[in-house]
């Protein structure tokens, strides 16, 4: 097995989108994810389109190398099981309410009780330790409450998500990163460690990273907000076919941008002669830009664009990423057989290790319960035991 987390084992209780995006990224990385479902199998295994029942699309995107077990943790034999597997681990990973894995037995108390040394992660809406600590929270909702649906409407407009479980995703790879810090402490001081993520904050902090502005010198009065993000001509410029990409930022690139549309006397306008007052003026400089954008095809300007050396791409939808030759070129989109699903696209892992290289499809995404008595036998458990523990008949 290669991967930076070879060897490390991880008991994941997350369901949805943002634990299983975090477990995922562990599981690619090496680590031995076991999944834990209760009987009713991970609520989002039936999303999206499918080949068999609960086997749906989104499921399969989010669930590679892991195993499945599952364990209805309402019952004494299954809970008691899952202890045992906590104490051959190194990661705890959950996200449900805080409140629910007390009532469960597996908050971090009893769970470092088994194992002092695991790092137990958990992800929810909001702190631990503020007013909304159980309020049920799901990426919709932490879209409106952190300010990116109002950002995501312009200014002005009405309120609109963004297109995707964006604050789920996020969410999801900050607690896998914070779970790879908390093991690299416990590898220099062999101490286990509680996380937690809590959503709300988490994207609070994203979103203010643009648009904190004046807040930062503690004078939000004058105004929050970066204006070269809320201009409303801040969008793919129209061309003679179809649309461009260009940002330029530094006072070298903006030089290049005038030179490219033909325009090289901008660089000397006190509006546009540095970054600050190119984003004091960003609506004058952009009705330039668009209207210069508009009189050549897509084609010619990139041509002219590259050659200036200034950033442009072009808009691609989602048949056209499928379809895009520079994503074929490095291997991307990887076609994979899945065991019982038949053909599937998999996505490769973004980062490259050049030492340890993780895996994008060392394990299918498993079915409901598929691993479960492997996974008990290696915990030592005897066949009457498993019995027990299944007793439903969700063992594989």
């Amino acid at each position: 097995m290669s991967g930076p987390l070879a060897g490390i084992r991880v008991i994941d209780l997350t369901t949805a989108v943002l634990g299983p995006v975090a477990t995922q990224i562990l599981g690619d990385m090496g680590a031995d994810v076991i999944k834990v479902e209760p009987p009713e199998g991970d609520p989002i295994r039936p999303l999206g389109p499918s080949r068999h029942p609960g086997m749906g699309a989104y499921f399969l995107n989010i669930n590679r190398n892991k195993r499945s077990i599952t364990l209805d943790l309402k019952r004494r034999a299954p809970r008691q099981a899952l202890l045992k597997l906590v104490e051959t681990a190194d990661v705890f990973v959950h996200n449900m309410r805080l409140g629910a894995a007390e009532r469960l037995g597996v908050d971090y108390a009893a769970v470092a009780a088994r194992n002092p040394r695991i790092v137990y992660a958990a992800a929810t809406g909001f702190r631990k330790d503020g007013v909304h600590r159980d309020r049920p929270s799901f990426d919709d909702v932490i879209q409106g409450e952190s300010g990116l649906a109002a950002l995501n409407g312009g200014v002005g407009g009405e309120p609109r998500y963004v297109p995707m479980a964006l604050c789920d995703k996020i969410c999801g790879h900050v607690l896998a990163s914070a779970v790879s810090m908390a093991l690299f402490r416990r590898e220099r001081t062999g101490e286990g460690q509680e996380i937690h993520v809590p959503m709300l904050e988490t994207m609070v902090a994203f979103n203010l990273v643009d648009h904190l502005w004046h807040g930062v010198l503690a004078e939000p009065e004058k105004g929050l907000g970066y204006p070269r993000m809320l201009t409303p001509h801040r969008r793919p410029f129209p061309t003679k076919d179809g649309h461009i990409c260009i940002l330029a930022t530094t006072d070298t690139q903006s030089r290049h941008l005038f030179e490219a549309i033909e325009r090289p006397e901008l660089a000397d306008d006190e509006r546009f002669s540095t970054l600050a007052r190119r984003t004091d003026n960003i609506g004058a400089l952009l009705e330039i830009v668009i209207e210069r954008m508009r009189r050549r095809t897509t084609a010619e300007w990139r041509e002219r664009l590259d050659a200036f050396d200034v950033p442009n791409g072009v808009v691609t939808d989602l048949e056209g990423l499928l379809a895009d030759p520079y994503l074929g070129e490095t291997g991307f989109f990887e076609p994979v057989e899945h065991p019982s699903e038949g053909k599937m696209l998999t996505m490769a892992i973004p980062v490259a290790f050049s030492g340890s290289p993780g895996a994008s499809f060392r394990l299918p995404p498993p079915r409901l319960g598929e691993h479960s008595a492997q996974i008990l036998r290696e915990v030592g458990c005897t066949e009457a035991e498993i019995a027990e523990i299944t007793a439903a008949g969700l063992a594989s």
